[in-house]
């Protein structure tokens, strides 16, 4: 066990504008949730090249889109669920929407298109969070309604240029954020039923080696959703919640936790700013993207991460 890591405060860089609250409107997964009308759940955020940063809402099917002012626009609304998201380096928004599939969609278009054949669709219990490795390769999680007594969830990839699904791990209690380690030989996922952080080796041919349990999280009702890596192999994991963003060491020692300075729905997180130094993370409860400055390499923070070999910045 490890002493509790310094707090570090967050502020609201943007909130959904009253006039996008959909609190009249209902859909099938805000009824399904059963926890009455929601104005919004917000997920998936995702910057593009001109700093702009998308987002989801599951609960009522559209993509916003958040200029560097922290202006709200709606990008799209369609008859869907998105959940994940990520930019392809062609510019396309990659969705992992739960009654579709995976999805994707033209920054100029209306309206995402499914990727996957018919088939392969209906295969999915319901995609959750997304990436793309260097090589074009797509990893997603399927997560469904699976959970520690029905453990049906999986980790699967769509090879690029592909059109089969690949199971990678399955049997697994509600997969949900994926990031990659530098140099993408390591694989992190998030298990939110299980409140853990798997690891899942990759070898040269993308084959999976032994996976682990790298972190056991405790408390919160739900546990960890969205995952994001730093330049120096630091995790963020986003405590569905909790209303917390832990920060991890490649070792997995705790740095910080990050708190919300609004609601307790932590969802999902991405990094942007200059130097990818702001941890930018979606509150569905509130329903706004909060902001977290981390701090620069080399200050106190930091010091015991450096190896013997690296000079002092």
């Amino acid at each position: 066990m490890y002493a509790a890591p310094p707090d570090l405060p967050t502020e609201v860089y943007a909130a959904l504008p009253p006039s996008l609250h959909l609190t009249q409107s209902t859909s099938p997964w805000v009824r399904a949730r059963g926890a009455g009308p929601l104005h919004s759940f917000l997920e998936g955020p995702a910057f593009d090249r001109d700093g702009a940063l998308y987002c989801t809402d599951l609960a009522h099917g559209r993509i916003f889109r958040i200029d560097p002012a922290g202006r709200f626009s709606l990008a799209c609304r369609y008859d869907g669920e998105p959940n994940g998201l990520t930019l392809h380096r062609d510019g396309r928004l990659f969705i992992a929407d739960r009654r579709h599939g995976i999805m994707a969609m033209s920054p100029r278009d209306s309206r995402p298109r499914t990727l996957l054949a018919p088939d392969e669709a209906r295969r999915l219990q319901g995609v959750n969070d997304l990436l793309f490795a260097a090589n074009g390769d797509l990893y997603f999680t399927d997560q469904g309604d699976s959970a520690l007594n029905r453990p049906t969830g999986r980790l699967c990839r769509l090879r690029r240029g592909a059109s089969q699904v690949e199971t990678l791990v399955d049997s697994l209690a509600g997969p949900n954020g994926l990031a990659f380690a530098p140099g993408e030989r390591l694989l992190y996922l998030a298990v939110t039923r299980d409140n853990a952080i798997y690891s899942v080796p990759l070898d040269e041919a993308g084959r999976v080696g032994k996976v682990g349990r790298f972190i056991q999280l405790s408390g919160s009702p739900t546990g960890p959703d969205g995952l994001a890596t730093d330049m120096r192999g630091n995790l963020a994991v986003v405590h569905a919640g909790l209303g917390s963003v832990w920060l991890f060491s490649a070792m997995g020692e705790p740095l910080l936790r990050i708190r919300s300075c609004a609601g307790r729905r932590t969802t999902n997180a991405a990094y942007g700013g200059p130097g990818r130094r702001t941890l930018y993370v979606t509150e569905a409860e509130q329903g706004v993207i909060l902001a977290a400055r981390l701090p620069e390499p080399g200050l106190p923070l930091y010091a015991h991460m450096k190896n013997d070999n690296e000079e002092t910045p």
